[in-house]
């Protein structure tokens, strides 16, 4: 059904690309329009579990993904301020012989940028879109220098600040969670045990793996009442990393005297919104469920959104009803995504004696039960778009 059809995708980063190539491969001649003067990507790391990973290989990058980054072998959660560890868990427990990766938010963008271009989309750069009309029998778009541009199809892959989802959904404002975090990139050495490591405190934790190619990826985060810019460019003074996690063990303490160039953006929750298409228009990724940073699924989830949502509109002869299909098939889950994050972490930042009892029961299911620890969010990592229910 997509052989030929004119779809414009607006946003080049990982939902737009990822749902561009899955598009192309299925016949749509496909545009993307990017605001930015070039596709690039100025966050840290992230991680790609064996969902997400599924797609990419079904996607045929998947040895660009294997080039772009380690695999992880586990997670440990440690106490901050002892370094003693809480809980190991081994992923080759849950699925042996599938990828979590580790990757930095640049190389990412960069291989589906390519994949995208080899399958025959258009990228545009310098698209400010303005204004997102969808009342008229077609998508109109006006770009902040008067232009106007119409298309059969629109895919709204425009992230937290959406102009399809305002379209589609009015004007929803976000909340501050009363958190805030820090992304760093330090030196690392490539021997380094690929291990992402979350040292948990009172009211604050920090997360660190390493990326290869040298880097080691740091994100660091913190209850705090003050309102911070919900962005992901502001840059901070090292200085207030180090004050505000002075308590944690030397190896933290080690990590941050080496950071030179923090950044630091507000978490804000931004509900999952009540509409995600309308008449030949659709939205995915954070445009569509916004999610906190606490399961590394949000890349993951666009990813997923990304392939149901192409299928969908190749096998359904009329678009609303494809969108419907794939609303209803996607909804659900990453609702429940989203939850399960704004859970984990209150997790993290247990104090007193919660924080206690916590450890105790995660030092014992990390002996006694291992399975049964890295096997609590399979629901999440087991999961496989691209097999057909």
């Amino acid at each position: 059904m997509l052989i030929g059809r004119k779809v414009t995708v607006l946003g080049a980063g990982i939902a737009g690309l990822t749902v561009a190539r899955a598009l192309a491969m299925r016949g749509a001649e496909v545009e993307v329009l990017e605001q930015a003067d070039a596709i690039r990507e100025v966050g840290a790391g992230l991680q790609v579990s064996p969902n997400g990973a599924r797609v990419l290989k079904a996607l045929g990058l998947a040895e660009a993904l294997d080039a772009a980054g380690p695999c992880a072998e586990a997670v440990r959660l440690v106490d901050g301020e002892t370094g003693s560890q809480v809980a190991r868990l081994d992923l080759a427990r849950l699925r042996p012989g599938e990828g979590y990766h580790f990757i930095h938010r640049a190389r990412l963008i960069d291989l589906l940028a390519e994949g995208a271009r080899d399958a025959g989309v258009h990228i545009r750069l310098l698209q400010q879109i303005e204004e997102v009309d969808l009342a008229g029998e077609a998508p109109r778009l006006v770009t902040r220098q008067g232009t106007e541009i119409r298309t059969d199809l629109l895919i709204g892959a425009d992230g937290l600040h959406s102009k399809v989802r305002q379209a589609l959904n009015g004007r929803v404002a976000p909340f501050f969670t009363h958190q805030v975090a820090w992304r760093a990139l330090i030196p690392c050495s490539d021997d380094e045990p690929k291990v992402a490591q979350v040292f948990m405190g009172a009211g604050r934790h920090l997360v660190s793996y390493p990326l290869g190619g040298g880097l080691r990826n740091i994100v660091a985060v913190e209850e705090r009442h003050r309102w911070v810019e919900e962005s992901w460019n502001l840059e901070d003074d090292p200085i207030n990393l180090r004050t505000a996690f002075a308590g944690f063990c030397p190896t933290v303490q080690n990590w941050l005297a080496q950071v030179e160039k923090v950044y630091l953006w507000g978490l804000f929750r931004h509900p999952v919104a009540e509409h995600w298409f309308g008449p030949k228009a659709a939205i995915l990724g954070d445009a569509a469920h916004p999610t906190l940073p606490f399961l590394a699924q949000g890349a993951v989830m666009a990813m997923e959104d990304a392939w149901v949502l192409a299928e969908a509109l190749a096998h359904h002869e009329q678009d609303e009803v494809a969108f419907a299909a794939y609303q209803q098939a996607r909804r659900d889950r990453c609702e429940k995504i989203v939850d399960a994050a704004t859970k984990n972490a209150r997790n993290y930042h247990l104090s007193g004696a919660p924080r206690t009892l916590g450890h105790l029961a995660l030092r014992a299911a990390s002996r006694f039960a291992p399975e049964r620890l890295v096997g609590r969010f399979d629901w999440i990592y087991g999961h496989d778009v691209t097999q057909a229910e």
